[in-house]
């Protein structure tokens, strides 16, 4: 029985394949993926504290925009603090509801990734031509407000189309995030040419370790420590690539936020020994790699 396949990748067990090093040696890249995200009122899509009712969904949408308002604040506040850098995914529409914000990460030299116009809409129920449109739209927003175009790309809800690799590649993108199927980055081969896959995490991702397993804050601390803790033994072997994801409406909260400056010091107190860093780095030396020192970059 012969299965459908994507096609976009070659199979590559992790043992045996060509070794390299981060900047400075290092084997343990770690970054920050906090997203950055904007909600209609009334319609559409949208995570859930708690079951909503008939829209509009007051209860649910207040809670995201606390995040905007309120949680991300507090979240730059703690980067800042342990001198982290960090991804923000960012939601085009987000410069017209609250641009201050991502001007704020845009002053302390953050990366600005893009992430769709709305997590309001999931990108990979569009056809192909909708989906080519909300790209160079969100794009384009983004572009205009930070004076050049974002090379990353994380899709809302983690929705891909059987075109969106070829639709960011022909965009101009270098990288995305949406693929969980690894721990080092991997080449993925487009209709014309190939765009890099960045490991985003689905396990050390607050949606869903909190929403939806319903862990604690400490525990979903625990889980960074000890995932990091284990990674840095193994990356003694191989580099390897740690992302966190994090929603500002949810580990904004103060009594989340707590438990993470617990793990996020831990893992600063280890700075000396790892690339703490951002997506879009890690991208940018996986291209300057030789040609078939990283998994995946077989010619289609």
């Amino acid at each position: 029985m012969t299965l459908n396949t994507h096609g976009r990748y070659d199979y590559h067990p992790l043992r045996g394949r060509k070794l390299y090093d981060w900047p400075n040696g290092r084997r343990l890249a770690v970054y920050l993926g906090l997203n950055l995200e904007h909600f209609a009122f009334g319609e559409g899509l949208g995570a859930e504290l708690a079951p909503g009712g008939p829209q509009p969904d007051v209860l649910n949408h207040g809670w995201r925009d606390y995040g905007n308002r309120v949680g991300a604040w507090r979240l730059l506040d703690l980067f800042e603090a342990l001198a982290l850098p960090c991804s923000a995914l960012v939601n085009s529409a987000l410069y017209a509801h609250a641009p201050e914000l991502p001007a704020a990460f845009r002053a302390r030299g953050d990366e600005i990734v893009g992430h769709g116009r709305t997590n309001s809409e999931r990108q990979g129920s569009l056809g192909e031509a909708e989906e080519a449109l909300l790209i160079q739209e969100a794009t384009r927003t983004i572009a205009a407000h930070e004076g050049m175009a974002p090379r990353g790309w994380l899709c809302p809800w983690i929705s891909q189309s059987h075109a969106t690799p070829d639709l960011l590649q022909e965009a101009g993108y270098g990288y995305l995030l949406d693929w969980c199927m690894d721990d080092q980055p991997d080449w993925f081969r487009t209709r014309k040419g190939r765009i890099l896959a960045v490991p985003y995490p689905q396990e050390l991702n607050d949606i869903p370790a909190i929403l939806v397993r319903r862990m604690d804050a400490d525990a979903f601390a625990d889980m960074i420590v000890d995932n990091f803790d284990e990674m840095l033994e193994q990356a003694a072997s191989m580099p390897l690539v740690m992302g966190i994801a994090l929603h500002a409406y949810i580990l904004g909260q103060p009594f989340r936020l707590r438990h993470l400056r617990r793990a996020l010091r831990h893992i600063a107190v280890h700075r000396d020994r790892i690339w703490i860093t951002t997506s879009g780095a890690i991208a940018s030396h996986i291209e300057a790699q030789p040609e078939g020192v990283v998994a995946g970059s077989r010619p289609g």
